[in-house]
């Protein structure tokens, strides 16, 4: 656990000072629009959830989550109502380059009970996100991981 935290932190100081230095409109990242996640439980492990969603950008550094979709995963987890809140701590430079912190939590009750999906990570340049994730709930719902999210329009 320790091993898998330490390389997220890296690889969240990475994409952050990657998109720091950068003045390359290519290495601009923009929130809003439609993203696609992929969640493993290591660097080269297979994947645990894949899922879809679009964000907004609100005022005050919150986003609006919409259209989630989750695509694959755990059968028996996430398969109830579920309720999408994400934050996002930005910051930037005048070439249009962001950086910064990102956080997205989805919830879901069914009859089995309460699963909460937690991303902590970072803004990376080229409309990508990268950092942990876990989930917490009923037994079958128990995990974490390391997370890309790409932008996919």
């Amino acid at each position: 656990m320790r091993n898998l935290i330490g390389m997220a932190v890296l690889l969240t100081l990475s994409l952050i000072t990657a998109g720091c230095g950068s003045s390359s409109s290519n290495s601009t990242t923009t929130v809003n629009g439609n993203w696609s996640a992929n969640l493993t439980d290591s660097p080269s492990g297979p994947t645990t959830y894949t899922f879809t969603t679009t964000l907004t950008e609100n005022s005050g550094g919150g986003i609006s989550v919409t259209n989630f979709t989750l695509t694959s995963g755990n059968g028996s987890c996430f398969t109830g109502a579920t309720t999408e809140t994400g934050t996002f701590t930005l910051g930037g430079n005048f070439n249009g380059t962001v950086t910064g912190t990102f956080g997205m939590t989805i919830t879901s009750q069914d009859t089995a009970g309460q699963d909460v999906l937690t991303l902590q990570g970072g803004v990376g340049p080229n409309n990508t996100i990268a950092g942990v994730w876990s989930v917490t709930g009923t037994s079958a719902c128990v995990g974490n991981g390391i997370f890309t999210f790409n932008k996919t329009s």
